[in-house]
């Protein structure tokens, strides 16, 4: 299968909060938008992809019986150059509440995790060199600051 597109779609009945909170804080713009769904793109740098994301009623029709719940247990990883840089944009100078506090940890990120308007966590992170013990279970072309 050759994939031309993957992104990940958050059911949240908390649509325009939500658009806000990712236009505003994360740089994503909107690609299509009406009351019931939402599609963001984030473009790349330097020629790298973009990123993309979508907001979606839970309520909507297209979703099938049963599965029409908003997002739980979901966590986005932005990975970014300068994660102390982010905590002070976001957190310190922002006014965002962190749900962990930045920190820095063994298996090679240095990290914080805030919430989105809909519970979905997301996770700033700045990949640092792991602990020898870490170390060793990257495979062998892959490590934490690759």
């Amino acid at each position: 299968m050759r994939l031309s597109s993957f992104y990940p779609v958050i059911e949240t009945p908390r649509i325009a909060r939500s658009r806000d909170f990712y236009t505003t804080w994360f740089g994503f713009e909107i690609t299509f938008e009406a009351d019931w769904y939402v599609s963001l793109r984030r473009p790349g740098r330097d020629g790298e992809p973009s990123c993309e994301l979508a907001l979606l009623d839970p309520t909507h029709p297209t979703i099938p019986d049963g599965y029409g719940k908003p997002v739980q247990g979901v966590v986005l990883n932005f990975e970014v150059d300068d994660v102390d840089a982010e905590w002070e944009r976001l957190i310190v100078a922002g006014g965002l509440t962190p749900e962990l506090t930045l920190r820095t940890e063994d298996f090679g990120q240095r990290h914080f995790i805030l919430a989105d308007p809909s519970g979905v966590l997301i996770d700033i992170i700045t990949e640092i060199p792991p602990t020898p013990e870490f170390a060793a279970q990257f495979t062998p072309n892959s490590t934490a600051t690759d």
